[in-house]
């Protein structure tokens, strides 16, 4: 049997997906830009794909920015408000457990003189709006905290923090690459300033992602060149990408309830199993509020790479954490920033389900992580001098 749990990392684009692009590669190709017939028809279709996008997350078309990617899209908010902003301040806020792809970039603004104030996440990875309302000050310009967590599931309390913003006149972004068709968004309710997404992770092709800029928030553009995107990002439009994330946003956020009800109930299921029949095994992430696909756990005294190695093996694909950072050696900043220890962040595989994911699967998955996790334990010397220091202690008694 071959399992792909990895829905995390990318999602393979679906049929229905790939049968609305099929004519935009060699039928109508057309320069989006140009004005004659093959352009108008180009055009045509990306403005129908901006309205799509606009529809799922309760935008209006004209909010809606293609992009490259999400991380495109996040160092597009995140830099472009800062410097939009600077007369009024230079101070941002975001926490200690996001994706690189804005740790990264506040890191850069730090060295250009901007301050970057890193909340704390606590156990379970949330961030209360009380702590946010005591670190904003009269010079912040810009939260920046993600919907859901890409590695341990954790999905924060958006509507709450964004309403602390708002009420002190601060930008407010959310990197919801991880939360589109998992969750309900509604950026108009939520008082979300931007919002950043990724095709790739909801059954869209890679290469293209958006970010949503509500009307009247002045970004400065990050990248010189044509008029394309209403003037703000230049370059040739991905006419068969576009045309592929406006599909699969249509498809994901047609039945969230449904599709999540599904998900949970499986992820529940592996959750319960693993932790009853695999013994010194922790749970990382919120028990419930965690995105509806997301098991990561923690196995004592043995390394993830490993547990990953033997799952390819037996035609299991899962993760480590972030597919962005699969090539560093160091633990996991996301598992440190909840207090897992080094030790045990290194035991942390991540799966990662989708709605096409069966009980099935997943029986066959636990089965396997079962006798893996057994066989190299009793390879492991930490786990052998664990069990000695309990005989010890047994015989103590």
């Amino acid at each position: 049997m071959r399992v792909y749990m990895d829905n995390g990392a990318t999602t393979r684009v679906t049929e229905p997906v790939m049968a609305a692009m099929q004519p935009y590669f060699c039928e109508i190709f057309g320069n989006p830009s140009s004005v004659h017939g093959y352009g108008r028809e180009a055009r045509k279709a990306v403005e129908a794909a901006r309205a799509q996008v606009a529809k799922a997350i309760n935008a209006e078309p004209r909010e809606i920015y293609f992009t490259g990617c999400g991380t495109e899209a996040d160092n597009w908010a995140i830099r472009g408000a800062a410097y939009a902003n600077v007369k009024k301040g230079k101070h941002i806020i975001t926490t200690n457990f996001e994706h690189h792809a804005v740790l990264h970039t506040c890191k850069q603004l730090e060295k250009e003189g901007f301050e970057v104030t890193y909340l704390p996440v606590d156990g379970d990875g949330l961030i209360s709006p009380e702590q946010l309302e005591a670190a904003i000050r009269p010079d912040t310009t810009l939260v920046t905290i993600m919907y859901a967590n890409n590695e341990i599931g954790t999905i924060e309390p958006i509507s709450e923090l964004a309403a602390v913003a708002k009420r002190h006149g601060v930008l407010f972004h959310t990197d919801a690459v991880q939360a589109i068709g998992h969750v309900e968004i509604d950026v108009k309710a939520q008082q979300i300033d931007m919002l950043s997404m990724s095709g790739h992770k909801f059954h869209g092709p890679k290469g293209i992602g958006a970010l949503y800029v509500r009307h009247g928030v002045r970004l400065q553009r990050l990248m010189q060149g044509g008029a394309q995107e209403r003037g703000q990002r230049p370059g040739t439009e991905n006419l068969a990408g576009i045309v592929g994330i406006g599909k699969a946003i249509e498809l994901a956020t047609a039945d969230i309830p449904g599709r999540a009800a599904k998900m949970a109930a499986i992820r529940d299921h592996m959750i319960e199993r693993i932790t009853k029949e695999i013994p010194y095994v922790q749970l990382n992430g919120h028990a419930t509020k965690r995105m509806c696909g997301n098991v990561n756990l923690s196995f004592y005294f043995i390394e993830s790479e490993s547990v990953l190695l033997h799952l390819d093996m037996r035609g299991i694909a899962a993760s480590s954490g972030s597919a962005c950072t699969s090539g560093s050696l160091d633990p996991s900043h996301v598992l440190l920033a909840i207090g897992v220890s080094h030790e045990h962040a290194n035991g942390s595989p991540r799966l990662s389900l989708c709605e096409e994911n069966t009980m099935e699967e997943a029986d066959y998955v636990v089965d396997s992580l079962v006798e893996i996790v057994a066989r190299l334990r009793d390879m492991s010397p930490l786990y052998s001098d664990f069990l000695k220091g309990v005989e010890t202690v047994g015989t103590d008694d």
